[in-house]
């Protein structure tokens, strides 16, 4: 069904507040958008991060009056009138508006990610589908990608491996799809546990995948660790990943940022041979071998 559509600018109103604001006024949804196309890092589990300017969009029913709304908006958030806006929203697929701007991207020679609508033909292509959800990881992110690509060029056939804060299960899901033979994914996060099982579903690999809700059932003597979180905690798990990796095998971290090599590589320096590689806006992919 259409909407009635009022919107105004954020600026240094409290995002909570605002949103508490439209829904007092009666308001069916809220939206946060960006105002000005800014780049936003792709959000962490868990994660509200806005844009620096950003506009709030509120759907109201159709019938309702415009101007007596936008009066009442006004008082509760305590703006003029004139600076909120109006319009009429025409009747959509509101569930599949997102896909619109999710397209395929390839990582190295063959390795795709994409949406399930989207048709990947290409020689050779190891195809992942996966749609946005609420879990992080859709290789939009560039700590992401970094892990994405070293597997493409790295990953050896056979190899058990984990994936240390998996949320949505895309380097776990990539790493079976590209010959690993069982991938261990943790997260903290139970929603990120989901949309894992989930998409290794979706992906016909479910029986490669296995799901833990405590990293201490994590088996020890994998042949590949994989961890894209952030540089604090990866510090602190240096020692549990050292427990985890065979000798010979490899460690691949990603979330740092240029400024943090040092002191990732530095808690690592014990057990492992760490070195960069490769570098996306900032981010840095480390990875090496246990000793």
């Amino acid at each position: 069904m259409p909407f009635l559509e009022l919107s105004f600018d954020l600026k240094r109103l409290a995002p909570e507040a605002a949103e508490a604001a439209c829904f007092a006024c009666g308001a069916s949804a809220v939206t946060f958008a960006d105002a000005r196309d800014d780049p936003v890092l792709e959000p962490l589990p868990g994660e509200f991060r806005l844009w620096p300017a950003t506009r709030v969009q509120v759907l109201f029913a159709a019938d309702s009056q415009p101007e007596r709304l936008a009066r009442a908006l006004s008082g509760a958030l305590g703006i003029g009138v004139e600076l909120i806006r109006a319009r009429q929203i025409a009747d959509r697929i509101w569930e599949r508006e997102w896909l619109k701007d999710f397209h395929a991207m390839r990582f190295g020679r063959r390795l795709w990610v994409g949406p399930h609508h989207e048709r990947i033909e290409h020689a050779g292509a190891v195809v992942v589908r996966m749609d946005p959800g609420l879990a992080f990881g859709t290789g939009t992110h560039p700590t992401t990608a970094l892990c994405l690509e070293w597997l493409e060029r790295n990953l050896v056939s056979g190899a058990r491996l984990i994936d240390y804060g998996c949320g949505s299960g895309i380097l776990a899901v990539a790493a079976v799809k590209l010959g690993a033979q069982l991938a261990h994914c943790f997260d903290i996060d139970p929603q990120a546990l989901i949309a894992t099982r989930d998409n290794a579903d979706a992906n016909g690999i479910g029986a490669n995948v296995r799901i833990w809700d405590s990293a201490d059932g994590l088996p020890h003597g994998v042949d590949v660790l994989l961890a894209n979180i952030l540089c604090e905690p990866l510090c602190a798990l240096a020692p549990r990943f050292a427990s985890l990796v065979r000798p010979g095998g490899e460690l691949v971290l990603s979330g740092i940022m240029q400024y943090q090599v040092s002191d990732v590589t530095r808690a690592y320096r014990a057990c492992f041979d760490m070195h960069p590689f490769g570098h996306q806006e900032g981010w840095v992919g480390l990875c090496g071998r246990s000793r």
